[in-house]
């Protein structure tokens, strides 16, 4: 799906090309975003207008590696784009990369930095008090792709809501376990407040 913006194009590159790209890695990555959904219930259902990868801050610049060649451009602050240099460790507050194979090109993946803590936790960054271990924060597909768990991807989903997250969110329910719709239910509220809509919808659900 190929989508303008003002920076330029998007031409999301195929999940497959994604995958044997990042599969060299041997660092933690997941598949986010709405193929994360999809890659969890089992099937596609909307189109992307992007595709994205989770890393670990700490592995950042395996991502350089991996796109050797290409142009890495780094949201800082988001809403601005600049050059991700060679080498560079970005700061905290930059959490998007877009990457494209060079100047005339459309962008083809977009990175996401997520943190860690030392007692091998991941911890979300807009609430620090929600925390995982990092064996529970992913799954692998059928095809051996690994992406991020429903939960977890449906929390970040869950603070500026847009028609295409709620289509997520409504697919991705039924799919999700007893514990795991207790973990959303717990982590949203916390994080949104009680009167989220989604949290509404998965206390309905006992």
């Amino acid at each position: 799906m190929r989508t303008e913006t003002p920076w330029g194009p998007w031409d999301p590159a195929p999940l497959p090309e994604v995958a044997r790209r990042f599969s060299v890695l041997h660092t933690p990555w997941w598949i986010a975003g709405g193929y994360a959904v999809e890659l969890a219930v089992g099937h596609a259902f909307r189109d992307h207008a992007d595709i994205d990868v989770l890393l670990l801050r700490r592995d950042q610049l395996t991502a350089q590696q991996v796109l050797a060649g290409w142009e890495w451009w780094a949201a800082d602050p988001p809403g601005t784009l600049r050059p991700w240099l060679p080498g560079e460790t970005l700061p905290p507050h930059v959490h998007d990369i877009w990457c494209r194979p060079g100047p005339g090109d459309p962008w083809r993946v977009q990175l996401m930095l997520d943190e860690a803590d030392d007692d091998g936790h991941w911890v979300f960054r807009r609430d620090p008090r929600i925390r995982l271990p990092l064996d529970r924060l992913g799954r692998v597909s059928g095809d051996g792709i690994p992406y991020l768990v429903l939960p977890v991807q449906l929390l970040y989903k869950a603070k500026s809501r847009r028609p295409k997250d709620d289509q997520d969110f409504a697919t991705a329910l039924p799919m999700l376990s007893a514990d795991q719709r207790a973990w959303l239910t717990e982590t949203i509220t916390l994080a949104h407040g009680a009167d989220h809509p989604w949290a509404v919808r998965l206390r309905r659900r006992w």
